[in-house]
């Protein structure tokens, strides 16, 4: 593995705030002699798929993350002017499980805490972050703004908590990029390190791919703010330092603190997140115990609902149809998959719930592959297949 790797990355997914192409990054990586990099874009991880097939194609490995928001109190509290605040946090998946929880996490966020922001609070934090890696994050991480404010007591008790909880996979993030307010961040965050026994990792939190992307990152930043670039008062990085630097430019400056360089390289090894495509993974349905086969509980049900819909004695041209409909789904593999859709649907309407074809419909667009998709969408006589749909 090369001797520095990117652990702290925007995306095009960090919106209207990454610049980086996700293709882009990868070859980016390879160019500079890298063979891993990281994606860790905002509150999100929409990208996460692209990224890693994007990073396998090239050879590089791919390393799962998120840069996500934490609430200062409760993910549940939303009080105007005081919740709007919220702290910056790098999680890294190491394995599997991280990635499960890590995901578990962005959820979370969006449904349970999202106020201008998708945020978790340090409960959910706790409860899942079982394989995962912590980075204290950029200028806006809590341990960050507390020493800046001159919070030096409470940057400490931030430190030791997240410690407690990660144990040997915490670690206090330094950065190269330019800013007056990061230099002074810096030094205390050094000895913050070693008065906490704490590691050291060196990042760039880059949101574009090259120094001369700065300018279209700072166009982008517009965009989201609504501003022109001739604006005096508009939001803006005040550096072009925020791009995917070298090995060699990373190690220069933080040539006093190799450590940092060198723990780049140990957290990468520890991330080894594996996805496996072209596999439809479905629960498994419960039959009643009087069928052999699931199979044969959903030819039951559809020979149920024939009858319901065509009659004790429908035509051979019926039976015939419904005979090469139920061959196709077993081959596909989806009788597990109609049965599922059946159920809900089936209680649905047991419990006077509304159900209208919206529902089936929707499933068909978000769960089939393509092919079975089209078969079965362009088939009129469906509605004999199901007897609740």
């Amino acid at each position: 593995m090369s001797n520095f790797v990117h652990l702290h990355i925007h995306s095009e997914f960090s919106l209207l705030d990454g610049a980086n192409r996700i293709k882009d990054l990868p070859v980016r990586a390879k160019e500079l002699g890298m063979d891993a990099i990281a994606i860790t874009d905002h509150g999100a991880m929409y990208g996460a798929i692209d990224f890693y097939k994007a990073c396998k194609k090239e050879g590089v490995k791919p390393i799962i993350g998120c840069e996500v928001y934490v609430a200062p109190r409760s993910r549940f509290d939303k009080e105007p002017n005081v919740d709007n605040r919220y702290y910056h946090l790098i999680l890294l998946a190491k394995n599997q499980q991280g990635y499960q929880n890590l995901s578990k996490l962005v959820s979370i966020g969006f449904v349970d805490g999202y106020y201008y922001k998708p945020r978790i609070d340090l409960e959910v934090l706790e409860k899942y972050h079982e394989g995962l890696i912590c980075l204290s994050a950029c200028l806006a991480g809590a341990v960050n703004q507390a020493l800046l404010n001159g919070e030096n007591e409470k940057a400490q008790e931030i430190a030791l908590w997240h410690k407690r909880v990660f144990g040997e996979d915490y670690y206090i993030e330094i950065q190269n990029n330019g800013l007056e307010q990061q230099v002074l961040a810096n030094q205390k965050l050094i000895a913050l390190s070693k008065k906490l026994e704490i590691p050291l990792v060196a990042t760039n939190d880059a949101h574009y791919l090259t120094k001369e992307d700065a300018y279209n990152h700072e166009v982008l930043l517009c965009i989201q703010t609504g501003k022109r670039m001739s604006d005096v008062d508009r939001m803006r990085f005040e550096t072009d330092e925020l791009y995917v630097k070298s090995p060699e430019e990373m190690a220069e400056y933080f040539k006093a603190f190799p450590e940092a360089i060198e723990n780049t390289v140990k957290i990468a090894q520890k991330c080894n997140v594996e996805f496996e495509f072209g596999h439809t993974i479905l629960p498994n349905y419960d039959v009643p115990p009087e069928f052999s086969t699931h199979y044969d509980y959903f030819k039951k049900l559809c020979e149920d609902g024939i009858k319901k819909r065509y009659g004790q004695n429908p035509s051979q041209e019926i039976l015939d149809r419904a005979e090469y409909e139920l061959g196709v789904i077993q081959k596909m593999g989806y009788v597990d998959y109609f049965l599922i859709v059946w159920d809900f649907i089936h209680y649905a309407k047991t419990n006077k719930i509304p159900v209208g074809p919206r529902a089936w419909f929707t499933v068909q667009a978000l769960l089939l592959p393509m092919p079975l998709k089209l078969q079965i969408l362009t088939q009129s006589n469906m509605d004999f297949f199901l007897k609740d749909f």
